[in-house]
């Protein structure tokens, strides 16, 4: 199992302040920025230096004490005191990168900040070496003698959801001194061209109208009222990742070969095998779940945007007109304050404590909202440790979508701070599961706002606009996920060049979005800005996983007579304790059915009935 410091590195970053940070006076209200001083005051801090030596002599101190010794622990019912302490180290080094990152993503293109979530990774990287004999020795424990010190070892049985992870990557490990070289060659492999790929996204402008503007508001004209605008962030779009056409296939190729690399040491089977491994998660559900989604493409997404072009007046959609709002849309920006207040009066209808929970990152500066130059874009929600709390970073435009992007990433937020009363080895949640507060929290904010509307247009619009989200969690996903599945195989037989990559894109683009888009020239390198390709490869089928999976946990909350909350709590606080199975039982879903993801797949289809049927 890869420590958690390991596992972060690789995590979006943020800017550094010891007092709340002055919140961004913008068109949609006074926008606040996060303080990082819960996890240290600045990046030369004492803390953080003491907290680095901390880290270097403790764990040099753990392999001294231990190495090697691991079954006479168990049989001396020493175990899970180690295992504690291991935990302990851990939870340093996860603090100290955590803020690393956080730290970087705020300001990127800064060469000081730059440096330092550099060094702090080299400086983990090397110190973490010490610490990689432990899960390595302990897959080397018999099933039988690890069954028995967990008989006379409380402490060690309080570890078995971690213990029983751990042995699943028992196939898959190799010997000590390759494990350590890929260990530590990490950080001028995989980590090195994650960095570049940030690095060039961050770096990037896009000129429209003689402006030039980084990614997020050039992607935020895609939505724009004004199709010419639309038009011409697209055209923009397309200049600029062609003229870095170059660096993203590289990047692209030197990954893919990396992971091959690394699956055909480990005696991983199938390209997605090693993510299907992580998610905890079995290659059969996972098949279904693309299969299905994959048939639904006419029933769903193909006679959608088939409306959408009779709606807007056109024979067929061009690439900036997917997500254009329909023409009876309102226009008004929604300001931060109301977007705000939305989302927490819809988490407070479901439950107060939700609520209390999503409040606190407004309340305490745990949320980094304004889009500015040199900052990471997208947005996410980082669990850090145990000991602090979650951080949230968004890029907030005053969209519709930005509403729900902020319920999607408050979810996360309330998931990890309840799954962190786990600790430090078991708070985290597999990646199928990671989602499934998000998608809950979009869920029940757009019901909330539904009920809350009267006119039928506005009525109309928020249907399409949730229809659309569907649409792009879980077709567009799954078929990000299709075209991840064609890179890697293709790889295989030698590197590709960017117009390959290029045609397989389209080839995905044209089976899930169907007839009614007619692609433009510039399309193909749309690929180049998706970033799980790069830093989480095959990570998008859980977006898939979790809105299906949402939609029929929903459809039991909403004919559950009382009990309901209770249950989805202990399943958010179970972390990463429990299967996919275990979570699902208490609300009768089973993911294993093939039979589930159908449901959840109608939920969609029965929103576009609604659409349809308002024609």
């Amino acid at each position: 199992m890869i420590p958690f410091s390991t596992l972060r590195a690789g995590c979006a970053a943020m800017r550094t302040a010891s007092e709340p940070a002055a919140a961004g006076t913008s068109p949609f209200g006074d926008l606040p920025e996060w303080n990082l001083g819960d996890l240290y005051p600045a990046i030369d801090a004492p803390e953080l230096k003491r907290d680095l030596e901390t880290a270097e002599n403790e764990a040099k101190r753990f392999a001294e004490e231990w190495k090697g010794k691991l079954s006479i622990l168990a049989a001396n019912n020493q175990l899970g005191e180690a295992i504690r302490q291991y935990e302990v180290l851990e939870e340093i080094l996860g603090r100290i990168m955590s803020f690393a990152s956080l730290t970087y993503a705020g300001e990127t293109a800064n060469p000081t900040k730059a440096k330092f979530y550099g060094d702090m990774q080299q400086k983990l990287t090397d110190l973490s070496s010490h610490l990689l004999f432990f899960a390595l020795e302990f897959n080397r424990l018999e099933d039988e003698e690890l069954e028995r010190a967990m008989s006379g070892d409380a402490l060690l049985a309080h570890y078995r959801p971690w213990i029983e992870d751990l042995r699943k990557e028992k196939p898959f490990q190799l010997e000590d001194r390759i494990e350590q070289l890929f260990h530590e060659k990490s950080l001028t492999g995989r980590a090195a061209f994650n960095r570049l790929f940030d690095e060039t996204m961050t770096a990037m402008r896009f000129t429209v109208d003689g402006e030039d503007l980084p990614i997020e508001p050039t992607l935020n004209l895609l939505q724009d009222h004004d199709r010419s605008k639309r038009e011409k962030g697209f055209h923009a779009l397309a200049k600029t990742f062609g003229s870095h056409l170059s660096t993203f296939t590289l990047i692209t190729n030197t990954l893919a070969k990396d992971k091959e690399i690394s699956d055909r040491w480990r005696g991983f089977e199938d390209i997605a095998d090693s993510r299907h491994l992580a998610n905890r998660v079995e290659r059969e559900v996972v098949d279904a779940l693309t299969e299905a989604v994959r048939d639904s493409y006419p029933r769903i997404s193909h006679r959608y945007y088939a409306m959408k072009a009779k709606w807007l007046g056109l024979d067929h959609l061009k690439p900036w007109d997917r997500n254009a709002p329909l023409p009876d849309t309102p226009q008004a920006v929604i300001g931060w304050e109301e977007a705000c207040e939305t989302v927490i009066s819809a988490y407070r209808g479901f439950s107060p404590d939700m609520a209390e929970i999503a409040q606190r990152f407004f309340d305490r500066s745990w949320i980094d909202v304004p889009a500015r130059p040199g900052k990471a874009p997208g947005a996410f929600a980082h669990p850090t440790v145990p000991s602090a709390h979650p951080y949230v970073l968004l890029n907030y435009m005053g969209k519709p979508r930005d509403v729900m992007t902020l319920a999607h990433e408050l979810g996360h937020g309330v998931h990890q701070v309840l799954a962190s009363e786990q600790g430090m080895l078991m708070a985290q949640t597999p990646l199928t599961l990671a989602e499934t507060a998000s998608v809950f929290g979009e869920m029940l904010t757009f019901r909330s706002m539904l009920e809350g509307t009267q006119d039928r247009r506005e009525r109309k619009a928020m249907l399409a606009q949730k229809a659309e989200d569907m649409i792009n969690t879980v077709v567009r996903q799954i078929a990000f996920y299709t075209f991840e599945r064609k890179i890697h195989t293709e790889r295989r037989n030698g590197e590709l060049t960017s117009e390959q990559i290029g045609e397989l894109w389209m080839s995905v683009q044209g089976e899930s979005l169907g007839p009614a888009i007619e692609f433009a020239d510039g399309y193909e390198t749309f690929w180049t800005y998706i970033p799980h390709f790069i830093h989480s490869p095959f990570y998008v089928y859980a977006y898939a996983f979790g809105d299906c999976l949402v939609n029929s946990l929903y459809a039991v909350y909403q004919d559950a007579e009382s009990g309901f909350q209770a249950k989805y709590f202990e399943m958010l606080r179970a972390g990463g304790t429990k299967h996919h199975t275990e979570l699902l039982a208490p609300f009768g879903l089973d993911a294993s059915d093939p039979t589930f993801w159908q449901k959840g797949l109608s939920v969609i289809e029965g929103i576009i009935d609604e659409l349809e049927a308002m024609e």
